[in-house]
């Protein structure tokens, strides 16, 4: 599904696999000023779950339904591997793009207040005058942990008010 600020694509096993149980996933794709946001939600692995719960039910009446079941089985931790699966696929694409997944120029360094100087992220004292940064370290989203700008109250990301 593609808006106007967003692309949203949704995975999903199939209804009824033949092996393993159903799952599914949601990426959303946003442009930033900065580049592309890219998140992935929470994986729906019940049905996974209930083909595992029915697996272990099924070796415990009897061992050797393991041999049955290996296909099942083999799905399903194939299934719960999605997300890392798809990051994978992300961190690929970016590559061949000659992308990363590098902080932009803005979020680098630190100026000090009191001397100028450049610090870096993290710093809790000014490298060159001692002065503490503390005040002007970035903030981050409560909600998705973005990099917000001094005065961003809405997340550009996942647009919830912080």
């Amino acid at each position: 599904m593609q808006g106007a600020n967003q692309t949203v694509i949704q995975i999903a096993s199939v209804n009824q696999p033949s092996s393993g149980g159903q799952t599914a996933i949601t990426i959303t794709v946003q442009p930033h000023q900065d580049g592309i946001s890219v998140s992935i939600g929470k994986q729906e692995w019940l049905g996974v779950a209930a083909s595992i719960g029915q697996t272990v039910i099924s070796i415990l009446r009897n061992p050797l339904n393991l041999l049955g079941r290996l296909d099942d089985l083999a799905q399903d931790i194939e299934s719960l591997q999605l997300s890392q699966e798809v990051w994978a696929t992300i961190e690929e694409t970016a590559r061949s793009q000659n992308s990363s997944q590098e902080l932009s120029e803005r979020y680098k360094r630190l100026t000090c207040n009191y001397c100028g100087t450049a610090n870096q992220l993290g710093e809790p004292n000014c490298i060159t005058c001692g002065a503490p940064l503390g005040e002007i370290q970035p903030q981050t989203c409560k909600y998705c942990g973005f990099i917000l700008k001094e005065l961003e109250i809405i997340c550009p990301n996942c647009g919830k008010s912080n």
